[in-house]
């Protein structure tokens, strides 16, 4: 429940959210219980909402269960599509991937947490589940150290203090200390390395994505196997090819910006 609103704030769409990503932490098809639950409405509250989304065709009811429809991925997409986040980002990334021969990806900061807006993924026996969308604790992956670390001071503790939206349970769980030190360490190299703290046998190397006023707005990265890929490999071999990624997909973003008006209003 939220502790304060404000007097523009609309209850119901804030409520109809919170049942679409309550799907996510309970299952891809979930009774009403388990949405009240996981959302703490009332149970008439949520029934309502789930009937409200399946006449818009985001929510398909059958029996007493429900589940989420394709399209919700237009509500993503939106986003995608209107940032231009993928086709800026898609070239780099997969010339990164295949460079390296690992899978690449590009995330932005919500909240304490990453969300994954661009991927390009190499077939291994042994990989990330990641996918757009997906989001994980910023604290313990290579790509939130680089957008924790371009955060002002202020910024920086209101976002440590917000809770993570993430249904991972990750490997690692710094403490403050911890992190801020990791943080410094970040802003003096100018890229950030992870080793296993999401998950077993899971590191990886990331740098920043620059806009044309020089803000971090996104974070490239090269994730790898620990078994295939060594620390000494993702810093020597991939991570010079990782910033001429970065810096490629910052220009880029920095010109998509720039674009005559006339292109904008088309």
């Amino acid at each position: 429940m939220r502790d304060s609103t404000g007097p523009e704030f609309i209850e119901a769409i804030a409520r109809g959210l919170d049942v679409i990503t309550a799907f996510g932490s309970t299952g891809q098809s979930v009774t009403l219980a388990d949405l009240a639950a996981s959302t703490g409405l009332a149970r008439p509250t949520v029934r309502r909402i789930l009937l409200t989304l399946a006449e818009l065709g985001y929510v398909r009811a059958d029996g007493g269960t429900f589940s989420l429809t394709a399209r919700v991925l237009d509500l993503g997409m939106a986003y995608v599509s209107a940032s231009s986040i993928w086709e800026i980002a898609r070239p780099h990334l997969t010339e990164l991937s295949v460079r390296t021969g690992e899978s690449c990806s590009l995330a932005q900061l919500d909240g304490s947490d990453i969300v994954y807006v661009a991927r390009v993924a190499v077939p291994k026996l042994v990989t990330l589940s990641v996918s757009i969308g997906t989001r994980f604790p910023a604290a313990v992956t290579s790509l939130g150290k680089v957008l924790l670390a371009a955060l002002d001071p202020a910024e920086l503790d209101r976002v440590l203090a917000l809770p993570s939206l993430s249904a991972v349970v990750t490997a690692s769980r710094p403490e403050r200390d911890e992190i801020l030190a990791s943080l410094r360490e970040v802003r003096a190299a100018g890229w950030a390395l992870t080793d296993q703290q999401l998950g077993p046998a899971i590191r990886s190397v990331a740098a920043p994505v620059r806009d044309g006023s020089g803000r971090v707005v996104a974070a490239v990265n090269v994730n790898a196997h620990a078994a295939e890929t060594s620390v000494e490999t993702l810093i020597d071999e991939h991570l010079p090819a990782l910033l001429t990624a970065a810096s490629a997909i910052s220009s880029d973003w920095a010109r998509w910006e720039s674009r005559p008006l006339a292109e904008l209003v088309r």
